[in-house]
């Protein structure tokens, strides 16, 4: 009998820690985890069923990512494309307080409505793709764990779902739980975390400019105007628990987060606090620098809060049939809800035509997209428009002689919605977005994984950060990006099992060309359920992608096996906190 079941011999271990330098050494697996740590040649006499030669290539732990959005697409991809294709190996699910558990089966259309807004989820592809085999949260665990996962999935527990489960859609978005309701979610909220949530989430971004995320109808989801104190509740419930951990999405407005509720939240819950998110305002850079401040500063005080960073340019392409990220802005949210024939149909109503002209003149830029004006049409579909691809929105108004934000909407509607649009990165000035970077207390990610798929691909974050912030920009060195990339969040979400290649940790492995991993172009593929289609983006140069010690990814070819677990509580089930 072998050893091992699997040696990997002769590559650069980073092991994630950043405490132990890179070196050349061999890793050897068994029964899913890590046996061994040594330096080349260390297990040379010992031996494998299988051995992987990684002589030049970097060996390193996969990548933790806890904010993604996976909950429909679990169901159709095991492998959660495209975050796997880019070293990701655990993902947690659940995030900004959506979700489809607790929910009546007399809920579910309304569930996937709602979904299909604030995450941009196309319905078709939900109504095909999922079977709702479940309706609490304890059975929906046990439906993750039922089915083939290419890589680990945790859940939240996401609180409007939980919410609308107890208390309706109506009075969970205009009230709060009577004695009775509240009593009845924090059963509820119990039996879920004792099933194996890791926590709960939630979105709290109001009912002002900066509720980006809204309902299909362009109203608030319930956790956005939710009082301070059913949150708290909830949070002194974790507190009663002595583990979980909670991530909250919070904004006072379009440019000020609500600080002083993190606090709080910290302090009733005495949890970990995955603050979403902070990013560069190249415009405004006092604000991200006001939350690295607040940060340290919570830290001193004895706080468990943890900033989660948006790393990666925010460049976007989008169609106005289906775009919704525009919903923080009050104007262009009432053109752009409904089907394309009522969108068209406003679009040209001369009234909420004069309310988008004003915003475009007056009003503050989408914080996901910048100023209008600056928005590229990528591309056309009307050959005899062909002259404005490429023209900025400002640029378009002068070419079609009228008024910008008239320009960009009688182009659109002119191809029935089917003009592209770019917006072009505004968040990675290297100055600023090193300030973020070089925080202790801050981790990349907010992938949205699985969310807005005809819009961006945010999935391709550690793929960025090793090609351009590391290896061409020089911001980490090697060891700190792979301990940002895996064992701080790991730490932060309380797991005890993996985030870093040490002897007794899950084998979660990626092994790469370093100095030829790079990003592919952005393509469109029709491989949603639905026949509905997402852009992604693949990456070159990932040799292996080991998941529980098995390669799921060789050469950026899928292997077909699916040895992903669910992490109840955050970890595999018979190993410890302490492993």
């Amino acid at each position: 009998m072998a050893d091992f079941d699997t040696i990997v011999r002769g590559g650069t271990i980073v092991d994630g820690t950043r405490h132990r330098e890179r070196f050349t050494g061999d890793l050897g697996i068994k029964d899913g985890l890590i046996a061994a740590v040594t330096p080349a040649g260390g297990l040379a006499d010992r031996s494998a069923d299988r051995v992987v030669d990684a002589a030049g290539l970097v060996v390193a732990p996969g990548f933790v990512d806890l904010h993604t959005h996976y909950d429909g697409q679990l169901l159709w991809d095991p492998y959660l494309s495209c975050s796997s294709w880019h070293g990701v190996t655990s993902v947690a699910i659940g995030n900004c307080g959506f979700g489809f558990a607790p929910t009546h089966p007399e809920q579910r259309e309304r569930a996937m409505l709602s979904m299909e807004r604030v995450e941009a989820i196309p319905l078709a592809t939900m109504k095909a793709g999922m079977d709702w085999d479940w309706e609490t949260f304890p059975q929906w665990l046990d439906s993750i764990q039922r089915r083939p996962k290419g890589i680990n999935v945790m859940s939240f527990v996401p609180l409007n779902p939980l919410m609308i489960y107890v208390m309706g859609v109506d009075a969970a978005k205009s009230r709060d739980p009577n004695e009775h309701e509240l009593k009845e979610m924090l059963r509820l909220m119990e039996a879920s975390l004792e099933a194996g949530g890791v926590g709960f989430s939630m979105q709290r971004l109001g009912d002002g400019f900066t509720s980006v995320q809204r309902d299909y109808d362009g109203t608030p989801m319930p956790t956005d105007t939710m009082s301070d104190e059913l949150a708290l509740a909830f949070a002194r419930l974790l507190k009663q628990r002595g583990k979980g951990f909670v991530q909250l999405t919070q904004a006072k407005n379009e440019f000020t987060a609500d600080l002083d509720f993190g606090i709080k939240l910290a302090e009733a819950s005495g949890a970990p606090i995955l603050w979403n998110a902070v990013q560069v305002n190249e415009r405004h850079p006092h604000q991200h620098r006001r939350m690295l401040k607040w940060v340290d500063e919570a830290r001193q005080r004895g706080l468990k809060i943890w900033m989660q960073a948006i790393t990666t340019p925010n460049d976007m392409r989008f169609k106005l049939d289906s775009f919704n990220l525009f919903d923080g802005n009050g104007a262009w949210r009432d053109v752009t809800i409904g089907d394309v024939e009522t969108r068209m149909h406003k679009m040209q109503n001369p009234e909420l035509r004069q309310a988008v002209r004003e915003d475009y003149d007056h009003g503050s830029a989408p914080f996901v997209s910048g100023p209008i004006a600056e928005i590229v049409v990528d591309s056309v579909s009307n050959p005899e428009n062909q002259r404005y691809a490429g023209l900025t929105i400002a640029e378009l108004g002068v070419a079609m002689d009228r008024h910008p934000a008239d320009a960009m909407l009688d182009l659109a509607i002119s191809e029935r919605l089917q003009t592209v649009f770019y917006v072009t990165p505004f968040n990675y000035r290297q100055d600023l977005l090193d300030e973020i970077l070089h925080n202790e207390w801050t981790m990349p990610g907010v992938s949205d994984g699985g969310a807005h798929t005809k819009f961006l691909n945010y999935g391709r974050y550690p793929t960025n950060m090793l090609q351009d912030l590391v290896r061409e920009r020089g911001s980490y060195t090697l060891e700190e990006a792979h301990y940002r990339l895996s064992a701080l969040p790991a730490m932060a979400a309380g797991f005890g099992d993996r985030g870093t290649l040490e002897v007794g940790r899950a084998a979660d492995i990626v092994i790469y060309d370093y100095e030829n991993l790079r990003m592919l172009p952005a393509e469109i593929v029709h491989d949603l359920p639905g026949d509905e289609w997402r852009y992604v983006e693949r990456a070159e140069g990932y040799r292996h992608i080991l998941v529980n010690g098995e390669s799921v990814f060789v050469d950026g070819e899928c292997t077909g096996k699916t040895p992903g677990m669910l992490l109840r509580h955050g970890r595999a089930a018979g190993i410890s906190s302490a492993a």
